[in-house]
């Protein structure tokens, strides 16, 4: 994850200057926000029930720091957007979190709607300060380009500060994000902190997808090599393994982008070797019928299987507290090279490819890049305005401003009950792996429906408690 902690320190005191007209109806709602907010401060929710949703709003600065002057936003002098009415947000512009409802059910949670409005900082006196930690991710450098060119250029900020801070890891960024921001409230600082979600496993949960994802999907080129291999000798088998500690979508997508995988293996769908229907018989059935397979598999995958007690007894971690994983993919290779040699008596060869540091190194794609862009300068036009312990992110193709808990609170992981998983399953064609028992379980971990909360009903029943408005 990068966060973007812009350090803004001005004086308290003073009258707002003359309202522009652009911003009319913000300043009249600035007042009233301040109340809003202090309902969905540190991640309560705010009911909407007029409006038939819930708004789950991100702290101000306005929250416990009182009488904030605004300016208008400098964008309004410039050229290229004063021109564009739009380009500007109403404080009243939400991004529903679910699109896809029935006629009957709630419109559940909506975020702020991210973009430029009315500034709570003079450019003269910033001070931003880029922080970046974990790993390598296509399109990290843009994504700081254009903070620092976001800043500068449609803000007039003349000072930043760039620190690069590489620590092990990266899971846990957001949620030390979440304590700084936890900090600089206590003391009242004027301090902007906001949160650029950077993994590229697509874990972080609400947002569409993280940045990089996209680059490191084109690790279907690792798949074609592969399948070339695979194909170039009698029952060749092509062996894949790429990342995702806790989430296989880099797996699943690459496959569908592909077409030439055999068999795709996640963390969130458990499967096993031996017996019926098992790993080891499908891949026999498969090598009968063409001659040839490719398999790829998360690294994450598998790894309650491993049977190597005696590491799984000692549960190492790394610096961020994340559990080390075995090699599944070279633990994988060897079974199957076992199983065929000793068991079955049946000659195979077998290719293993381990593209992981070539997929989180390589240069981010044109969709990377634009994105990246659109991320930076959503978190910059936040942090202007005075928003603060957000991460920032699409919501149904919209960029919105999260509260930091969101993202905290749980990880995205691929769906075995989704429409996706069952395209890939049609893909490539291979057996689910999945007894009733793991289908049954795997449907309770999705997520309840949203709850209605409108004129002292919820989803139409009346509640005895009282519901704020």
């Amino acid at each position: 994850m990068l966060v973007t902690a812009a350090v803004w320190r001005l004086p308290c005191g003073g009258a707002p200057p003359d309202a522009d007209h652009r911003f009319e109806k913000k300043v009249a709602c600035s007042n009233s926000r301040n109340g809003f907010l202090k309902r969905a401060i540190m991640g309560l929710e705010s009911d909407s029930a007029e409006f038939g949703y819930t708004l789950e709003d991100v702290p101000h600065l306005s929250d416990y720091i009182s009488h904030l002057p605004t300016y208008p936003n400098p964008l309004q002098d410039n050229p290229a957007y004063s021109a564009v009415r739009q380009y500007f947000v109403d404080l009243d512009d939400t991004v529903a979190q679910k699109i896809v409802v029935h006629k009957d059910m709630p419109r559940g949670t909506h975020f702020r709607r991210a973009g430029p409005q009315r500034v709570y900082f003079e450019s003269d006196d910033v001070h931003a300060c880029i922080v970046t930690c974990g790993g390598l991710c296509p399109g990290l450098n843009t994504v700081i380009r254009e903070i620092v060119c976001g800043l500068h250029h449609m803000y007039g900020v003349k000072s930043v500060l760039g620190i690069n801070v590489y620590i092990i890891g990266g899971d846990g960024t957001q949620k030390g994000a979440a304590v700084v921001f936890e900090e600089i409230r206590r003391r009242g600082l004027k301090v902007a902190v906001a949160g650029i979600p950077k993994t590229i496993d697509n874990d972080i949960p609400v947002i569409d997808k993280s940045f990089g994802f996209d680059s490191a999907v084109e690790a279907e080129r690792a798949i074609t090599a592969a399948h070339v291999e695979a194909t170039s000798i009698e029952n060749g088998i092509g062996l894949v393994k790429l990342m995702g500690r806790y989430s296989g979508f880099i797996a699943m997508y690459a496959t569908l982008a592909s077409r030439d995988v055999d068999c795709c293996l996640i963390p969130e769908s458990p499967f096993y070797l031996e017996g019926a229907v098992g790993l080891f018989e499908y891949i026999e059935k498969r090598l009968k019928e063409n001659g040839h397979m490719v398999i790829v598999i998360a690294e994450g995958a598998g790894q309650e299987l491993l049977s190597d007690s005696r590491l799984l007894s000692a549960n190492p971690q790394d610096a961020s507290g994340n559990k080390l994983l075995q090699d599944v993919g070279l633990w994988l290779s060897q079974r199957i090279k076992d199983h065929f040699s000793k068991q079955r008596k049946m000659a195979i060869n077998l290719k293993y490819i381990d593209p992981t540091y070539m997929i989180r190194a390589i240069p981010s794609n044109a969709s990377d890049n634009v994105y990246c862009t659109l991320l930076a300068q959503s978190a910059v036009h936040g942090a202007m305005a005075g928003y603060t312990g957000f991460t920032v992110g699409p919501v149904n193709g919209r960029h919105a401003y999260i509260p930091f808990h969101r993202i905290n609170e749980s990880r995205n992981k691929v769906v075995i009950t989704d429409r996706m998983w069952a395209r890939l399953l049609s893909s490539t064609n291979q057996p689910s792996f999945l007894s009733p028992k793991d289908v049954t379980e795997a449907s309770k971990r999705e997520k309840a429906p949203s709850v209605l909360i409108e004129n002292g009903f919820v989803n139409g029943e009346r509640t005895n408690k009282d519901v704020a408005c």
